[in-house]
C-alpha cells in the first residue's frame, strides 16, 4: 500500500528537513553561549585589573613618609646598609601624641648606636635612615607594617598603631659588620676581636668626629658593644659572633 501524500517518508526529503532545522537550532545557540562566555571572560579580566590596582593602591599608602627638618649644606656621606649610626630620637603614637619613647633618658642621655638595616631597629627605622648625613634631622611616619604591626609592643603601643619619629643623626661610620673592619680591627690577626682592639679601633673613629667624646662615653659603647655580641661570654668577638647580621654586601 502506497503511503498517503503528506507522509514523512522515513529518511526522506521531511527528516532531512527536520535534520537541518535542527542543525540550526544548534548552530544558533552556539553563538548565544560563545559570546555570553567571552562577557564573562571580559569581566574577570576587567575585574582583576581593578583588583590588582586597588592592592597597590593599598601598597602605596603602606609606606614610610619622610620629612627633611633639616640637612646640612656639606655632606660628604651618607648613610647606608651596614653603617654604624650614633642618633637620637623620640618615639610619637601618630593617634594623639603620646610619647612612648626617648633615646635622650636613656644610657645617660648619650645618642644611640645601631647597625642600619639588620633589624637592630623596627624596619621603619630602617628605611626612615637611609641616605641620611650626619647632622641632619627628619620628621618620619611608620606605618604599622613596619612597625609593630597588629601585635602592639608591651603595652606601650597598641595594636596597628602608626608612628611618628622625630630624628637627629650625630655620625655616620663604616659599619662593624664588614670583612674590611674587621681586618682592621684586628691588629694582631688571631682572627678575634679583644677589649684592647675594639677600644683602639673606638678611640680612631670618634677622633675623626668633630664632637669631642669623653672615655666614659666610649667605655659605655665598648661595654655595649660585648653585651650585644659576645654571646659565648670568653671576652672576644670570633667571626661568627661578629657576622650576626649578614649583609648583601658580605
Amino acid at each position: 500500500m502506497l503511503p498517503r501524500v503528506g507522509t514523512p517518508l522515513p529518511g526522506g526529503a521531511q527528516g532531512a528537513s527536520d535534520t537541518r532545522e535542527g542543525t540550526q537550532r544548534s548552530s544558533g545557540a552556539t553563538p548565544g553561549i560563545m559570546h555570553l562566555l567571552i562577557r564573562l571572560i571580559v569581566f574577570f579580566y576587567v575585574w582583576g585589573i581593578f583588583t590588582a590596582q586597588g592592592q597597590k593602591g593599598e601598597e602605596r599608602t603602606e609606606e614610610v613618609k619622610i620629612e627633611v627638618v633639616h640637612r646640612p649644606e656639606n655632606c660628604s656621606k651618607t648613610s647606608k646598609k651596614g653603617d654604624l649610626l650614633n642618633a637620637h630620637y623620640d618615639g610619637y603614637l601618630a593617634k594623639d601624641g603620646t610619647k612612648f619613647y626617648c633615646s635622650r633618658t636613656q644610657n645617660e642621655g648619650h645618642p644611640k648606636w645601631f647597625v642600619l638595616g639588620v633589624g637592630q631597629v623596627i624596619k621603619g627605622l630602617d628605611i626612615a635612615m637611609m641616605d641620611m648625613c650626619p647632622g641632619e634631622k627628619r620628621k618620619v611616619i611608620i606605618p604599622p607594617s613596619f612597625a609593630y604591626g597588629k601585635e602592639g609592643y608591651e603595652g606601650k603601643i597598641p595594636p596597628d598603631a602608626t608612628l611618628i619619629f622625630e630624628i637627629e643623626l650625630y655620625a655616620v661610620t663604616k659599619g662593624p659588620r664588614s670583612i674590611e673592619t674587621f681586618k682592621q680591627i684586628d691588629t694582631d690577626n688571631d682572627r678575634q676581636l679583644s677589649k684592647t682592639e675594639i677600644d683602639q679601633y673606638l678611640k680612631k673613629d670618634f677622633e675623626k668626629d668633630d664632637k669631642p667624646r669623653d672615655k666614659s662615653y666610649q667605655n659605655a659603647v665598648l661595654e655595649d658593644i660585648f653585651k650585644k655580641n659576645d654571646h659565648d661570654g670568653d671576652g672576644f668577638i670570633s667571626p661568627k659572633e661578629y657576622n650576626v647580621y649578614q649583609h648583601d654586601e658580605l
